[in-house]
């Protein structure tokens, strides 16, 4: 398989943009929606190759509240002195299939998923021209795609679409799928340290242990390049859950709705500047170099995997 030329920047969530906060709190008091990702967006905009003067689409489609979605990403972006923004409010499969749709996102230097509900990305953008066109620019082209909440957890080939975290390591109670497929070998979980979803992606590893667990933290987020290169961005944390060396585990013969036992799997924790090898499995710690007030000021080389 050839190595993608394109990156993708996967993004935890902060306020979850139509799935954390009720459609009504965000209607009564819309100033509730904010960025706190904006270092992150930022350098979503230093990955292409246009920096400001790219065009972005962004795509609502996981959000049952698109139009403020989309507004808000407009302002977000507009902060970041990026004012070619666009939205696409596609809400169905035919929507997908508008021929002006398809023309936008063959010429955007970036595209962003927004928040919401990963299960509504896949069933109208499966099998679809629209995600062919993605996946083509992807691999072939210095085309950025970028997700943040939904649209990072349906960024895999293997998805996690159902769960409570308080009953994750109970047979039945994780769902998964097939994602969007723009990264292989991972599954992705997001607003992972807030809403303590660990159990839930051991489960999912548990079920396939030759993918990689990926835990993402609210302001957390991870830059893939050459397909397996990831680099940690933002201010919290990343949890990685590796089941390759599982020596046992019941999963397979225990009923539904019984508790699962897993002997021997590992746990890696990334933050910013660190970087994973997908290909070697290999987790490279970095230093800051210096920090002021909280904010990190100076960062090791951006190489990745030296």
């Amino acid at each position: 398989m050839s190595v993608p030329k394109g990156k993708l920047i996967i993004i935890g969530g902060a306020v979850d943009m139509g799935s954390n906060v009720t459609i009504q709190e965000h209607i009564m008091q819309p100033d509730h929606i904010k960025f706190f990702e904006q270092g992150i967006l930022k350098r979503i905009i230093t990955e292409s190759a246009k920096h400001e003067g790219s065009l972005i689409e962004v795509i609502t489609t996981a959000s049952q509240i698109p139009e403020l979605v989309g507004d808000e990403y407009i302002k977000a972006f507009g902060q970041l002195n990026v004012t070619n923004v666009n939205v696409l409010h596609i809400k169905t499969r035919d929507d997908a299939a508008n021929k002006e749709y398809l023309d936008r996102v063959r010429k955007a230097d970036i595209v962003m998923f927004s928040g919401g509900d990963q299960l509504r990305l896949t069933a109208i953008f499966g099998g679809t021209e629209f995600l062919q066109i993605l996946k083509q620019r992807y691999n072939n082209e210095n085309f950025v795609i970028a997700g943040t909440s939904a649209g990072a957890a349906a960024a895999s080939t293997h998805m996690i679409y159902r769960g409570q975290s308080n009953e994750a390591l109970i047979k039945g109670e994780v769902q998964i799928t097939a994602g969007l497929g723009f990264v292989d070998g991972v599954i992705i979980d997001t607003h992972f340290v807030q809403r303590g979803r660990i159990g839930r992606l051991m489960y999912a590893v548990a079920t396939n242990p030759g993918i990689l667990g990926i835990g993402l933290g609210e302001d957390t987020g991870l830059l893939i390049t050459e397909g397996n290169c990831m680099e940690a961005i933002g201010s919290g944390l990343i949890i990685l859950v590796d089941g390759r060396n599982i020596v046992a585990t019941n999963i397979y013969d225990v009923e539904l709705g019984s508790p699962v036992s897993i002997e021997n799997l590992k746990v890696h924790v990334m933050s910013i500047f660190d970087k994973y090898d997908l290909a070697q499995h290999k987790l490279i710690i970095k230093k800051t170099a210096k920090v002021e007030e909280g904010v990190f000021i100076t960062a090791p080389d951006s190489n990745l995997l030296q």
